[in-house]
């Protein structure tokens, strides 16, 4: 049997500068932070919108170490086990030269018998089931590596933990109401992995071995080998999306408000057809495939885009014509081609003067049987977080529609493109100019 997963329970970011990617989430995307686990040797900070969290992790610049000390002691294993602890707990634990998204913790409800089942199955572990514990109580979890890149995933069971956030954490701050309706984000929405060509069905096939993971169809038309595929106009791409099976059946039950809510996976890998694009971009900067994006759910997409907006957030823009053109004959041929939205954004119901500040995307499911205004999401990209042109945000508001945008592959791909574009002439500019000092 997959391991049983009961809910996601956070996500790792890990960094070389925690403070300054703290900072940005923090003061920037509206996070709080509500735990944090400091160390001669390690730091580690938890930030919270909503029940989405992120663990900001130091990243070691050299070989990981054993913790000893007063650490060794906090981190006491129960009798009979004697396990490793190194310096960022509840992660992976292997050096990275990048700044990258490195493990998505899930919850379980028997983190021994979950882990065996993924031992028989032929997984690799980081760190087999181990036992931490302080004063609020004890925690069981594991590691284990997944398909894609450098990305792990914990196993986590917290039912005989009552602290704030997990063992060797402290509380920082107050428990504040995370109801600003000026940026009601509440949950992560999906995961988006950037793949090596050809990888998509090998990856999605381990999820659903191990993970119980369930297909999910972007497109009515979608091949169950191929994904959703657009492959013309200089956009080669290839989409695969899965979901956990219990999401589909009953929804996963989020810990703070229990919502119902479904968090799925996304594979997107670059065809050779069209060229080098931003994809085959994050794998050179990453130094190979990782999680690309996060898409954050808010139930104000305006509010929030306009919040974030005044506190530095960058987004990435489409062409001016998305909102001052349509382009509905286009449409029914591939929903990829259409650029100018203007008239299906005015049929939702919303202003294009109101989306076009903030580059907010507007999507119809054609597919659906209700009319295409019951049935839309709103979707915009943050620019990169991190030094490297890899990791970003996305802000998804979902009106009915369950799939990522399909219709606005075009517009995203023009503006990504652009910007990594620009990112590579003003990369050339500075070296030029440092070479022209260097001879002046």
């Amino acid at each position: 049997m997959a391991a049983y997963l009961n809910r996601l329970h956070h996500i790792s970011l890990r960094v070389s500068n925690v403070d300054k990617v703290a900072h940005e989430l923090v003061s920037r995307f509206q996070f709080r932070v509500f735990a944090a686990r400091l160390t001669d040797r390690a730091k580690q900070l938890a930030v919270r919108r909503g029940s989405a969290v992120f663990v900001v992790n130091e990243r070691a610049r050299g070989a990981p170490q054993r913790l000893t000390g007063h650490e060794s002691r906090v981190w006491s294993p129960v009798a009979g086990k004697h396990h490793q602890h190194f310096r960022n707990l509840y992660g992976a634990h292997a050096h990275y030269p990048v700044d990258t998204v490195s493990n998505v913790c899930f919850e379980v409800s028997d983190v021994e018998s979950s882990s065996r089942a993924l031992r028989d199955r032929g997984c690799e572990f980081l760190l087999p089931p181990t036992e931490v514990y302080d004063d609020s109580g004890t925690v069981t979890y594991s590691i284990v590596r997944s398909v894609v890149g450098n990305v792990c995933h914990t196993l986590v069971d917290t039912s005989r933990y009552r602290g704030v956030f997990l063992p060797g954490f402290c509380p920082v701050g107050t428990e504040d109401s995370d109801s600003d309706r000026s940026c009601p984000i509440t949950h992560f929405d999906h995961i988006t992995y950037a793949c090596t060509r050809r990888s998509s069905a090998d990856i999605t096939r381990w999820y659903e071995k191990n993970f119980g993971f369930q297909r999910f169809f972007i497109s009515r038309n979608e091949d169950v080998e191929d994904g959703y595929v657009l492959n013309h106009n200089g956009i080669g791409l290839r989409l695969t999306a899965m979901q956990y099976w219990k999401c589909s059946a009953s929804g996963v039950k989020l810990h703070r408000d229990q919502k119902e809510t479904d968090c799925k996976f996304v594979m997107a890998e670059s065809l050779p057809e069209q060229g080098s694009n931003q994809v085959d971009t994050f794998l050179d900067e990453h130094r190979g495939a990782g999680i690309q994006h996060i898409g954050l759910y808010t139930e104000d997409i305006v509010a929030t885009a306009r919040t974030l907006s005044r506190a530095g957030v960058r987004f990435f823009s489409p062409p001016p014509t998305y909102y001052t053109e349509s382009n509905e004959n286009e449409r029914s041929c591939c929903v990829c081609v259409q650029v100018g939205k203007q008239q299906e954004i005015r049929e939702a119901g919303h202003d294009p003067h109101m989306l076009s500040p903030y580059g907010i995307l507007l999507d119809t499911d054609v597919h659906a049987h209700n009319s295409p205004s019951q049935r839309y999401l709103l979707q915009v990209f943050t620019k990169p977080i991190f030094e490297e042109d890899t990791f970003f945000l996305e802000l998804i508001e979902r009106r009915g529609a369950t799939g990522f945008g399909e219709g606005n592959i075009r517009a995203l791909w023009r503006s990504v493109q652009a910007y990594m574009n620009e990112e590579q002439e003003c990369g050339q500019s500075d070296c030029k100019n440092t070479q022209s000092g260097q001879h002046s």
